[in-house]
C-alpha cells in the first residue's frame, strides 16, 4: 500500500495537533496531552501525531501524492478512530480468551502481500485504501487477524451482511461499557455506530480483494 514521488509540501498536522486542548476525563480526572482515553488507557496527542506525520510523509512520496492527501482531510480523527478501535478489540480478546501471535500477524500479512503482488504493492494499496502508513501496517494486520478471532469466538461470519452487521453491534455494545473520552478537538465517540470518524468503518478489512477489483477496472 504506498510509494512515488510527488510535490506537495504541506505538514500542518503537527501544528493542530499541538493545538488541541488538555483533555478531561470522567471523575474530574485530567489527562494532559492526550487525544482519548479509552479504560484508563491514554492515546497522547504526540502518539496521534506520530501516526498522521508517518501517513502525510508516505503520502507525499506517492505518484498520487496530491489526491490521496486531498482525499484524506479528516485525517487525525479517522486515525484517532482506529487506535480506539484497536484497545476495543483488545478487550474483546480478552474478553474471549484469545490471543493473537506474532506468527499469526506475519502469515496473514504474507497472505496480503500474495493478494496485492508483494510486499511494496501491499504497502501502496494500504496506504490509498485505508490512509495506513508503511510504518503502522503490522498494527493494521493485527487489528484484522484480531477481529477476526473475536468474530469466530462470538460465532458470527462478518464476511456476510447479517454476520458484519451482527459483530457491528457487538462492537458498539461492548464500547458503550467502556470508558471511552475523546478530546473534543476529534468529536465524540458514537456508541450506536461504534466509530469516531464521520462514515461508517467496517470492523474487518480485505485490502487484498479491493486490490483485485482495482486491477480488474
Amino acid at each position: 500500500m504506498h510509494r512515488r514521488r510527488s510535490v506537495v509540501t504541506v505538514s500542518s498536522a503537527a501544528a493542530v495537533l499541538l493545538a488541541a486542548p488538555l483533555l478531561t476525563g470522567c471523575g474530574g480526572d485530567t489527562y494532559p496531552g492526550s487525544a482519548a482515553v479509552v479504560d484508563g488507557d491514554a492515546i497522547s496527542l504526540t502518539q496521534l501525531q506520530d501516526r498522521v506525520v508517518a501517513t502525510r510523509d508516505a503520502q507525499r512520496e506517492a505518484q498520487n501524492g496530491e489526491q490521496l492527501i486531498s482525499q484524506t482531510g479528516r485525517l487525525p480523527r479517522t486515525t484517532l478512530d482506529g487506535m480506539i478501535r484497536h484497545r476495543i478489540v483488545e478487550r474483546a480478546l480478552a474478553d474471549a480468551d484469545a490471543s493473537v501471535s506474532r506468527r499469526e500477524v506475519q502469515e496473514q500479512r504474507d497472505a496480503y502481500e500474495q493478494q496485492t503482488g508483494g510486499p511494496k504493492a501491499f504497502e501502496d494499496a494500504l496506504l490509498e485504501q485505508q490512509g495506513v502508513a508503511p510504518s503502522a501496517a503490522e498494527d493494521w494486520v493485527w487489528l484484522n487477524v484480531a477481529v477476526q478471532k473475536v468474530a469466530d469466538a462470538w460465532g458470527v461470519d462478518p464476511k456476510t451482511p447479517k454476520g458484519n452487521k451482527t459483530l457491528n453491534t457487538r462492537f458498539a455494545e461492548l464500547s458503550g461499557e467502556m470508558d471511552i473520552v475523546v478530546n473534543p478537538r476529534y468529536g465524540t465517540w458514537d456508541t450506536e455506530r461504534s466509530t469516531l470518524a464521520p462514515a461508517d468503518t467496517p470492523w474487518l478489512k480485505d485490502v487484498g480483494a479491493q486490490q483485485e477489483i482495482q486491477q480488474q477496472g
